[in-house]
């Protein structure tokens, strides 16, 4: 055999474009695809059709791109989708903005006009890279087939280090189409990105000797410390120094709901007791929180009293909002045990006794109003009937607070919900995409009339796949949260809010009952899935169990008080001191 033949021989095997991507996807461990196909993806999808992984046809490309945020949420890795050219990969941006906002890995697959094309208002053609650059942590238009393994690794590299965030490659159709040697890389390194990690001693030191010798200490904890082994450690933290803990929303379930030391969920409807401790501490330690506007309220009274300390994995997020006394820019899996040896253990009698005091006397209550289904009562019963261990996947708005509220959770990953941008439509797609990857869970949506509308195509994706997720639909017949901000700020004048269709002129006839438009339960029925309507306490507590023992996808329609209300309250740009509580 002459040296030629050798070469040849010995030469790695070409690939398609398309074939790099499926085979990039499986290297970096992905077993979920989620995602809408179309004329400039074909080449992958072809690709797909005999490769070891599990495709999700989803029926919008928002809904497949929440489902792999949901995905990403609930099990640790990163979520993945695959969408078409244009309006397929458009239709992403406001799913990819979600993840983004809340640090949420994922990498997203579009596909692109040719190179060659690029420029010309190609059918299906879009800045993709332009369109997206705002809304992730980084995105690449492909250029070169050979660099297209690499370019796959660093986008997963990037979309899990550091702060997590959602990661766009966006392929031309050349280039899927093109041949390839090239492989899979085995190390990543990207020039000019060196993302957080280790803490120096000095620096954990000094963060011991503030613990030390504070008087009321206070935990503040954020979705960024949810990660391998945080929880554990912060919760020995916590009590070892006798610290009490409050989170933020995306924090919900990082330190147990029913230890004595947990305040529950801090901020605008947060506890009573959270906020009076973050308004009287002496030293508030924000581990991974980025001083969200719907936390501080306004900045003047936020923590007057508190030497802060901000540890956080983003550079970028210390002494953006907040001014802070110490921090620290570095990973918390990093720090949590060099710090734990350091903290003295303490009791700190007196700042307990006042922070206990404020729960007793302060805690998550509601009226109760006869002849009236309450959201929070349903919320209590889903509680109930799942034993405070399900999943829980919420809309935005009045039925995400009141999830927020009365399902106290446990651990981390428990509660998914679209924090930073409030993505109306999240709910639905996010629970499909958590019991895809939880399939150990169950999974409940949480959701309004409102938001329930703006997905409720994906509810199909469930009935295909055979996925027991219960839909809880909160109907208060508005857009409840607006509609509570204008009775409480703008006087009831009720503007743009109603979704029912009593006393629309015009309307007369246009149903049975006109608060029955559109008709969930025939809607779910139509979707294949197992739908009932409720009114009433008795039916919603008879009815729960029964649909959760189906494992079969339900949805539960709750006729509820129109006009309940989120309380506590501190109204914007307000302060602990204007809180409304009834």
């Amino acid at each position: 055999m002459n040296t030629t033949e050798t070469e040849l021989k010995c030469a790695p095997k070409k690939r398609t474009g398309a074939r790099c991507v499926v085979d990039g996807l499986i290297h970096a461990g992905c077993e979920v695809l989620f995602g809408y196909p179309g004329g400039y993806v074909i080449d992958i999808f072809d690709c797909l059709y005999d490769a070891p992984l599990r495709f999700i046809l989803s029926r919008h490309e928002q809904g497949a791109a929440h489902m792999a945020d949901a995905y990403a949420r609930a099990t640790g890795k990163p979520g993945c989708c695959l969408v078409t050219s244009g309006p397929g990969a458009t239709n992403t941006v406001t799913a990819l903005a979600t993840a983004n906002m809340d640090g949420i890995p994922m990498v997203c697959i579009t596909g692109q006009v040719s190179l060659n094309m690029i420029g010309n208002d190609a059918f299906q053609e879009a800045d993709v890279v332009g369109i997206t650059r705002s809304v992730t942590k980084h995105n690449f238009l492909v250029r070169n087939v050979d660099e297209l393994p690499a370019t796959l690794a660093k986008a997963f590299y990037i979309a899990t280090s550091g702060k997590p965030g959602p990661v766009v490659v966006d392929i031309p159709k050349n280039i899927q189409q093109q041949l390839t040697a090239a492989v899979e890389p085995e190390h990543i390194d990207i020039r000019a990105y060196r993302p957080a990690g280790s803490v120096d001693d000095d620096s954990v030191a000094r963060l011991a000797a503030l613990i030390n010798a504070s008087q009321s200490p206070l935990l503040y904890v954020g979705g960024g410390a949810v990660g391998g082994g945080i929880p554990g450690c912060l919760a020995e933290l916590a009590r070892k120094a006798s610290i009490p803990v409050c989170e933020t929303l995306m924090g919900i379930g990082i330190f147990p709901c029913d230890d004595p030391l947990s305040l529950r969920m801090a901020g605008m409807h947060g506890t009573l007791a959270a906020n009076k401790a973050i308004y009287n501490c002496d030293l508030l330690l924000a581990f991974g929180a980025r001083f969200d506007d719907r936390v501080t309220g306004k900045l003047a009274a936020f923590a007057p009293r508190a030497k802060i300390v901000h540890v956080d994995i983003d550079c970028s997020a210390i002494g953006k909002s907040v001014r802070t006394d110490f921090s620290i820019n570095g990973d918390l899996r990093d720090l949590l045990p060099k710090l734990l040896p350091l903290v003295q253990s303490s009791k700190h009698e007196a700042w307990l006794e006042q922070v206990f005091a404020w729960k007793s006397r302060h805690p998550y209550s509601y009226p109760s109003i006869p002849g009236t289904l309450m959201p929070q009562y349903v919320i209590e019963q889903v509680w109930e009937a799942t034993n405070g261990e399900a999943i829980i996947a919420t809309d935005v708005g009045q039925n995400q607070m009141w999830a927020a509220q009365y399902y106290p959770c446990k651990t981390p990953r428990q509660f998914l919900s679209s924090g930073g941008l409030g993505t109306m439509g999240f709910g639905l797609p996010a629970a499909i995409g958590a019991q895809l990857g939880r399939p150990d869970k169950r999974v409940v949506c949480i959701t309004g009339d409102g938001g329930i509308q703006m997905n409720f195509q994906e509810l199909v994706v469930a009935v295909e796949h055979k996925l027991p997720i219960l839909v809880v639909i909160l109907n208060n017949t508005y857009l409840g949260m607006v509609r509570q901000w204008q009775e409480l700020f703008y006087g009831k004048r009720y503007s743009g809010v109603t979704l029912s269709q009593h006393g629309r002129g015009g309307n007369e006839g246009i149903a049975d009952s006109p608060r029955y438009l559109p008709d969930f339960v025939k809607l779910a029925e139509a979707h294949g899935a197992n739908a009932c309507r409720v009114s009433t306490p008795e039916a919603v507590k008879e009815l729960l169990p029964k649909a959760l023992a189906s494992r079969q996808p339900w949805v539960i329609e709750c006729l509820v008080n129109p006009e309940a209300n989120v309380l506590p309250m501190i109204p914007p740009g307000g302060s602990v001191a204007d809180t409304v509580e009834s």
